[in-house]
């Protein structure tokens, strides 16, 4: 049995990752043609968007989208029961007037967006994610408070269809989670694109002023305030764990967050909590990942989820994907490494797609040359970072990886040159200088 109160397919699916990426395929194809059709010969006049079809095919993804889920349902025989559960025991879920029972209980209750708790956060021109979604107008000027992956990506979106965009972000440096090297390559690309970014900002209040929004905020020591049509707050999520009847049953939270180990089992036996809810990773394969996981533990007994194989996206143009450790984490923990770089101006494919933009890094074991971490920042990084996925999952090397005869030209051929260069062998760029 499944419970839901909403739409199936979560917040992914229906206000999240897919219909962003919908919006986002529509700005990344208006912005490649206006921005290069000249170079490559192509001769277009009056070009401009029409945000109602735009909106229109980004609804259109996710109704398909939606209905599959719902068809493999049906086809599975799973009972689909309308409506918001609360835990009542450990076998036990009340759905309305619906009692439920079973063995096992798998609690996947998402996550919703966080506003900061400042004056005029409530005001109506202040959205979040979810709002920004439903927009029926490309907003002139928009203030993006909060620099991690949605507020990037959503800055990216609206600033290749002309708003004026202007990132505010409270920590040193935008994308924490992202190989520092490749977020200042990052951020030089956005701010050549005309998006302001502010870091050490920290944001104390908003006020309208007519049909604008105010933002005044603490500038690396100094009082500083911006406008914008809009104001956008995408500065986290927060588990959606509160009236579900969880501390009743007697599970264990941690900030709002569902304690689980590392089977995904709360402190209750027989609960399990998977996806944002758990607060491990808020990224929906995780989820899913997870999800598995937890079933296979309760029929099998086994594990099958490995988080150090999880990859992290980030849709902008061109791209970014990282899976594994990072160099900050490698130095942390003392772990002997070498680097592997190959920048994308010496791909052909790479050049062809977006001039070259972007760069392949490997991180690898010294000793024994197995692939601790990879980082890709250029054209369809998403796409690529399943490769190097698998080779983490499997303990490849270095040597296995070179061994591997890459098709060219493709973008993908970056890989086995910037694996070449974690030992100094690549061919297609020129050796460091000793």
């Amino acid at each position: 049995s499944l419970i839901e109160a909403d739409k199936v397919g979560g917040t992914c699916l229906n206000v999240g990752c897919i219909p962003t990426k919908a919006l986002i395929h529509v700005s990344a194809t208006f912005s490649a043609i206006k921005e290069q059709s000249a170079k490559l010969g192509i001769t277009v006049s009056g070009m401009d968007v029409d945000w109602a079809k735009a909106q229109q095919y980004k609804g259109s993804i996710v109704k398909t989208l939606v209905g599959g889920v719902e068809g493999l349902l049906k086809a599975n025989g799973v009972t689909v029961y309308r409506g918001r559960g609360i835990v009542k025991d450990a076998h036990t879920i009340q759905v309305g007037s619906e009692t439920l029972t079973a063995d096992s209980i798998i609690l996947a209750v998402g996550s919703e967006p966080v506003r900061i708790p400042i004056p005029g956060a409530d005001l109506p021109g202040v959205i979040d994610s979810t709002g920004t979604l439903a927009l029926t107008e490309i907003p002139k000027s928009f203030v993006i408070i909060g620099g991690g992956v949605i507020g990037i990506e959503f800055a990216s979106l609206f600033a290749s269809l002309g708003t004026k965009c202007t990132i505010v972000e409270a920590l040193p440096r935008i994308l924490p989670p992202i190989d520092a090297e490749i977020t200042r390559m990052v951020r030089a690309d956005l701010e050549a694109r005309g998006i302001d970014i502010l870091t050490d900002a920290r944001v104390e209040s908003i006020e309208q002023s007519g049909a604008s929004y105010t933002v005044h905020m603490n500038y690396q020591g100094q009082a500083q305030t911006v406008e914008g049509e809009k104001v956008l707050m995408c500065v986290g999520r927060r588990a959606m764990t509160q009236g579900i009847g969880l501390e009743e049953a007697g599970i264990v939270l941690n900030r709002g967050k569902i304690v689980t180990d590392d089977h995904f089992q709360t402190n209750v036996p027989g609960i399990y909590a998977i996806g944002d809810c758990n607060g491990k990773l808020m990224l929906a394969h995780a989820a899913s990942a997870q999800g598995i996981a937890a079933v296979n533990y309760i029929m099998t007994g086994r594990d099958s989820y490995h988080a150090e194989t999880v990859p992290s996206c980030i849709y902008l143009e061109p791209e970014v994907a990282s899976v594994g450790m990072k160099e900050e984490e490698l130095q942390e923990q003392g772990i002997a490494y070498r680097c592997g770089t190959f920048p994308l101006s010496g791909n052909g494919k790479a050049l062809i797609e977006a001039g070259g933009k972007g760069i392949i890094k490997i991180l690898a074991d010294a000793k024994y040359g197995q692939i601790l971490g990879v980082h890709i920042y250029g054209p369809r990084a998403t796409d690529l970072i399943a490769a190097a996925a698998i080779a983490i999952r499997l303990e490849a090397t270095v040597d296995e990886f070179t061994s591997t005869v890459w098709a060219h030209p493709t973008v993908g051929e970056a890989l086995g040159e910037a694996a070449e260069a974690v030992f100094g062998n690549s061919i297609h760029w020129p050796p460091k200088k000793k």
